[in-house]
């Protein structure tokens, strides 16, 4: 009888699970799955948060009455925290393949238009009429846009690099500077920061600014529901034991997570100004390009005036690529400052 049941039961969950694959494909995907139930359980994370204090707070209800502007914005950030989160881990960190294709078809479009210029043309009552043989030209553009490509890459590297050395084993693709293979997207990835757990996704040139701003507004909103649960706390209000040992809890747990955003959003912001990734910081010995540099040196940095607005403002294209810094600007940038310099302000420009 017991085995019948539990057939019973594992059969209607099979039925069930099967509904749920129909209705979404991408959940048969164990990774997209871990990451989905990742999400819901941050969302229902803060949500505990907020309902906790709404329903067991008196005095925020008594303030919200007559402060509402108070509630408003405090529930504003709360739900900016959460799309920007969506925003973050729906965003593309910038692959290299998608640059690649970019450059490729940049490149196709411009060999098109000087074949089509190059075409004898006849005129008749003002029509030109052009003939070209299109399957020639399909061909020949597929292979110019893989040079243009290559050439492209292989012009950030100094001269004698190898292109053996700068081809991605698990893509094919022609790496540039920065860009490193993630293993948990299977793909190449422009200025590779790390790879978000949380966020499902790639930390990258694409998103970086958008992780950043979304690390800033999680620290505000946990400093605000901290200071709200510890409040609550020190009210004069008779509170039942079980309600002060959830809220202990609760406020304990927001301790340790406010720490972490408040440590990871000083190391970004550290990294912002001196341009470079986490990968870069935390392996810079197993980096090829990077290896002979001193410590102390940041080669891709511009000053931190120049780092902080590219950015945040300088997105003048959607795949941007840095060449790796000259001897002379390695000099440069090892060249120890002087008092003219500070005046001068060297170090923001």
């Amino acid at each position: 009888m017991g085995a019948l049941c539990a057939g019973h039961s594992r059969d209607t969950l099979d039925r069930f699970s099967d509904r749920c694959l129909h209705v979404s494909p991408c959940l048969s995907d164990p990774a997209r799955r871990s990451t989905c139930c990742l999400r819901i359980a941050l969302v229902m994370l803060h949500l505990i948060y907020l309902g906790v204090l709404f329903v067991f707070d008196k005095d925020l209800i008594h303030k919200t009455k007559e402060e509402p502007w108070y509630t408003t914005v405090y529930l504003i950030l709360f739900a900016a925290t959460l799309v920007q989160y969506f925003i973050t881990s729906g965003s593309s960190p910038g692959y290299v393949v998608d640059a690649m294709r970019a450059v490729n078809e940049a490149d196709a479009s411009r060999n098109r238009a000087s074949i089509t210029s190059k075409q004898p043309a006849s005129s008749k009552n003002g029509d030109v009429v052009i003939a070209i043989d299109r399957n020639q030209v399909g061909s020949n553009l597929q292979g110019r846009g893989t040079i243009a490509w290559t050439k492209l890459v292989m012009d950030m590297y100094p001269s004698g690099t190898s292109l053996r050395g700068v081809t991605c084993s698990n893509c094919n693709v022609v790496q540039p500077p920065r860009a490193k293979h993630c293993h948990d997207c299977d793909k190449c990835v422009l200025q590779f920061d790390h790879h978000c757990v949380w966020l499902g996704t790639c930390i990258g040139q694409g998103n970086h600014c958008a992780f950043w701003w979304y690390i800033c507004g999680e620290t505000a909103l946990s400093l605000w529901t901290g200071t709200l649960y510890i409040q609550f706390l020190k009210s004069d209000i008779s509170k039942p034991w079980w309600l002060y040992a959830i809220m202990i809890l609760l406020l304990a747990t927001l301790f340790f997570c406010l720490i972490f955003l408040l440590l990871l959003l000083l190391f970004h912001s550290y990294l912002i100004l001196t341009n470079q990734t986490t990968y870069e910081l935390v392996r810079r010995r197993r980096i090829q390009y990077l290896r002979n540099i001193p410590e102390r040196v940041y080669p891709f940095s511009r000053g931190a005036c120049r780092n902080l607005y590219e950015f945040c403002c300088a997105r003048r294209s959607k795949y941007r690529m840095e060449p790796l810094p000259t001897g002379q600007e390695l000099e440069d940038k090892l060249r120890p400052y002087t008092c003219s310099d500070v005046l001068s302000c060297r170090c923001c420009c």
